[in-house]
């Protein structure tokens, strides 16, 4: 009778341990899934950015890189909104623009929806794009290098990311911020 007690109570643990690997297992599936997601939207960006070569520096959106401000994807007290160009004629403005919004949507998720609800992204998915016009090349303007940082909120605590301020204070305790980041040049053509 103790011998079956005790072996009961060893495969109780062992059960409790699968169960809490399986959870475990789950949690990282959709961490991982996340990353892949922001992973999508940076290199789109990045696409988009070249794309609209001629309004590029309209993608700069970021001025403030310490606090990662302002930025697109889900509202904040540091949301962009609407976004503005006027740096070429009013059909690559009015392009640009609407890139940003295009980009904003896929952030905020609104790809797919489930009960109302978006759900197509990461949680709490931003974007920053920020231009450094003190590295360019031979001195051309437009030359800098471009820093485009997504952001997202994570499952569980993690280190926070460094260098990459995007979204800070943003998704309360800084070990819940996940970020990727990529520096992209877009050379001058003329």
């Amino acid at each position: 009778m103790i011998e079956v007690l005790v072996t009961m109570i060893i495969i109780l643990v062992g059960l409790l341990g699968i169960a809490g690997l399986q959870i475990r297992a789950q949690l990282t599936e959709m961490e991982s899934y996340q990353r892949a997601q922001a992973l999508i939207i940076m290199s789109d960006i990045t696409d988009k950015m070249y794309i609209n070569r001629e309004t590029a520096d309209c993608f700069a959106i970021t001025s403030n890189t310490t606090s990662g401000t302002p930025y697109l994807g889900t509202a904040g007290a540091n949301h962009i909104g609407t976004p503005t160009c006027t740096s070429s004629t009013s059909a690559y403005n009015t392009q640009a623009v609407n890139t940003m919004q295009m980009i904003n949507t896929q952030l905020t998720g609104a790809a797919e929806t489930f009960g109302g609800n978006n759900v197509g992204s990461m949680i709490g998915a931003r974007a920053c794009v920020s231009y450094d016009n003190t590295d360019l090349i031979n001195g051309r303007p437009g030359t800098g290098p471009y820093t485009l940082i997504v952001t997202w909120q994570g499952l569980a605590d993690i280190v926070a990311p460094t260098n990459m301020n995007c979204g800070v204070g943003l998704y309360g305790n800084e070990t819940n911020r996940r970020a990727v980041s990529t520096t992209i040049r877009l050379g001058a053509l003329n």
